[in-house]
């Protein structure tokens, strides 16, 4: 893989009439060979997936990471509060896709969907472009399948009582003092709290017609874990994949031990430090599945 030099540059995307995402453009200095969009995890921001954004320009691509809205550098929770998760999904994932198809209309199009990220590319927001997705640590999300209890009761805690009572206090989630990351929109919080407390995640909920959509998805998968998530374990990411079944996926599994690590964990594959010996293989397998 031929490393180059790149270049990076800002610019706002536009969701509705009224709200935009912030998003970062990494350019390589020669032309690129193809466009990756990186779909941010809940409560992430865009700077975390810097360093797999920049390894992907050196190697060629065009990349874009974003913020969805009310988080990181697009907009403030406490004034987007009423931003749902499902508005993430179903809004702000089509929405970053859609202006790179106009931008680089003659590029192939790649993905990678980091938790909440993928859950909006299995249910086929987003991909309309693409020749391939790679989700990373994407799960069925139900609180009850959280392992061991001592990790489901911190998460109930925090997602079921504590985060909806500060939410509905401060007029935003304070993830950044209950350690989850940044601040996100209350709403937000309070449709995840519903759908972790679901047996099915989101599936459960009829108005996100998830089986319908997972099941239209067609385009290649490579659905890639760790196996010390607590979050989101080997057979969560398993229940997930298992709707998809009009599209071809593909399932890894990277252990601390392969990756040369004390510890991976929900965060750790798009972590730099942590999974960069993972990501080469993440933007080979994109590439081979150009269209």
């Amino acid at each position: 893989m031929q490393l180059q030099s790149i270049t990076s540059e800002s610019v706002r995307i536009l969701v509705t009439a009224k709200d935009s995402v912030q998003a970062t453009v990494f350019k390589p200095a020669g032309v690129p060979r193809g466009v990756l969009v990186i779909h941010p995890a809940t409560a992430t921001p865009q700077r975390f997936y810097r360093a797999f954004a920049e390894l992907a320009t050196r190697s060629g691509l065009l990349a874009v990471t974003y913020d969805y809205r009310g988080t990181g550098l697009s907009g403030s929770p406490r004034e987007l509060r009423g931003i749902r998760m499902r508005d993430w999904i179903q809004q702000d994932i089509p929405a970053a896709a859609r202006w790179v198809a106009e931008n680089f209309p003659d590029l192939p199009h790649y993905a990678v969907g980091h938790s909440v990220g993928g859950h909006g590319l299995i249910l086929d927001y987003g991909t309309e472009a693409l020749s391939a997705a790679v989700i990373v640590s994407s799960h069925v999300a139900a609180s009850r399948t959280i392992s061991p209890w001592q990790e489901r009761a911190r998460v109930t805690a925090i997602l079921n009582i504590v985060g909806p009572a500060l939410s509905r206090t401060m007029g935003y989630m304070p993830g950044q003092k209950l350690g989850l990351g940044e601040d996100i929109p209350t709403a937000a919080l309070l449709e995840w709290s519903r759908w972790i407390r679901k047996p099915n995640y989101f599936f459960d909920d009829p108005s996100m017609q998830a089986r319908a959509r997972a099941a239209r998805t067609r385009i290649p998968i490579l659905a890639v874990g760790a196996s010390d998530d607590l979050w989101a374990s080997p057979r969560q990411m398993d229940q997930l994949t298992g709707h998809l079944v009009s599209a071809p996926v593909q399932r890894r599994t990277c252990t601390p031990d392969e990756l040369g690590l004390p510890a991976i964990g929900h965060h750790g594959l798009m972590r730099r430090g942590v999974g960069e010996a993972a990501w080469p293989d993440m933007l080979d397998w994109l590439e081979n599945r150009k269209r």
